[in-house]
C-alpha cells in the first residue's frame, strides 16, 4: 500500500487526507522546520454530515524526503516551487501530483524535479479550514489525475485507491482540458468575490448580473481562443452550478485577500490576460489591477 503524502495542509489537503485516511490509505503530512519538536496533533474533520472525526497521520520532514512514496502537493500556487526545493533528496521515481489552483507552475516543478513522474491533478471538491488542523469537508466533488510529462504516464492505477476514498478519481491523458476549465471557473468567482467582499452565492443576485455576464463571456471567449470546444451554454450552467453549491462557501482568493496574504491572481486572472491575445479583456484587467492595487 502507497503512502501518500501531503505537503500543504490547507482545506483541501486535510480534507483529502481525511478521506484517505477513512479508507486506511497511510497518510502522512510534510511538515516544515516550524512544526519540528511540536506535538503533531490529530486533524479534526468535519464530515459532510456535520460529524467530527478525528484522523490520525504521519509527521515528515524535509530530511526524510527519500522516504516519500507518493507526493500530493495543495499549496498555492505561488508557494509550490519553493516548498519543493526543500525535498531535493526526492526518488526520482516519486511521483509527484501538482492540485494548486491555475495554470503555468508544472513547466517549472519538470526543470526542478526532470526525472520524476509529474501528474496534474483537478479536484472539484469544497473544503474550509474553520481552525488549526480543523477543517469542514463542504461538498463532494470529481478528481481528475493526468500525466505532465511522459514518466508520468504509467501511473494510472492511482486512480483507483483515490476513487474508492473520494468517491470519483478518474485519468485523463488530456488534463490540460480539466485545467483550463476549472481556471475558467476560478477566474469569474475568485476575483469578483474578492474584489467585492462577497460570498460566492451572493453573486447571482441582480447587482452583480451584468458584470458577471461580461466576465464570463470574457473568460469563455480566451478558453474557446485557446481551443476549448465547450458551448457558452454549457460554460454557463456549469459557473451557475459551482456557485449554487458553493452558495454559502468564500473563494481562496477572498480569503487571502481579506487576511492580507498573497494571493493566486497571478496564475488565475494573470493566465487569462496573458493568452488573451487581442481579445479585449477589460472586466479581467480591471479585477486583476484591483487586486495587484490591494496587496493581493
Amino acid at each position: 500500500m502507497t503512502e501518500w503524502t501531503i505537503l500543504g495542509a490547507g482545506a483541501l489537503g486535510c480534507v483529502m487526507a481525511g478521506l484517505l485516511r477513512q479508507r486506511g490509505e497511510r497518510v502522512s503530512f510534510m511538515l516544515s522546520a516550524r512544526h519540528r519538536g511540536h506535538f503533531h496533533p490529530s486533524l479534526d474533520l468535519i464530515t459532510l454530515s456535520g460529524r467530527h472525526e478525528l484522523i490520525q497521520s504521519q509527521p515528515r520532514f524535509p530530511e526524510q524526503a527519500r522516504q516519500v512514496e507518493c507526493l500530493l502537493v495543495f499549496t498555492k500556487a505561488y508557494q509550490v516551487l519553493e516548498a519543493l526545493k526543500g525535498l531535493q533528496g526526492l526518488p526520482t521515481t516519486t511521483p509527484i501530483i501538482l492540485f494548486h489552483n491555475g495554470l503555468g507552475v508544472a513547466e517549472q516543478v519538470q526543470e526542478l524535479f526532470p526525472h520524476n513522474p509529474l501528474i496534474a491533478g483537478v479536484s472539484s471538491h469544497g473544503a474550509m479550514k474553520e481552525g488549526d488542523w480543523l477543517v469542514r469537508h463542504t461538498g463532494k466533488g470529481e478528481t481528475w489525475l493526468g500525466p505532465q510529462n511522459e514518466a508520468a504516464k504509467s501511473w494510472a492505477h492511482l486512480v483507483k485507491p483515490l476513487a474508492a476514498a473520494l468517491g470519483h478519481a478518474e485519468w485523463s491523458n488530456d488534463i490540460t482540458l480539466h485545467q483550463r476549465r476549472k481556471l475558467a471557473i476560478n477566474a469569474v468567482i475568485n476575483p469578483l468575490t474578492a474584489c467585492n467582499n462577497i460570498y460566492n452565492g451572493q453573486l447571482l443576485e441582480p447587482r452583480y448580473a451584468d458584470v458577471l455576464e461580461q466576465l464570463s463571456e470574457e473568460v469563455f471567449q480566451v478558453m474557446a481562443n485557446l481551443g476549448d470546444t465547450e458551448e457558452q451554454k454549457d460554460f454557463r450552467r456549469r459557473l451557475q452550478q459551482v456557485i449554487e453549491l458553493t452558495a454559502t462557501n468564500y473563494s481562496s482568493m477572498h480569503q487571502d485577500l481579506i487576511h492580507g496574504r498573497k494571493t493566486e491572481n497571478e496564475y488565475i486572472t494573470g493566465y487569462i490576460l496573458a493568452h488573451a491575445g487581442t481579445q479585449p479583456v477589460p472586466v479581467s484587467s480591471q479585477l486583476y489591477q484591483e487586486i495587484k492595487r490591494r496587496g493581493g
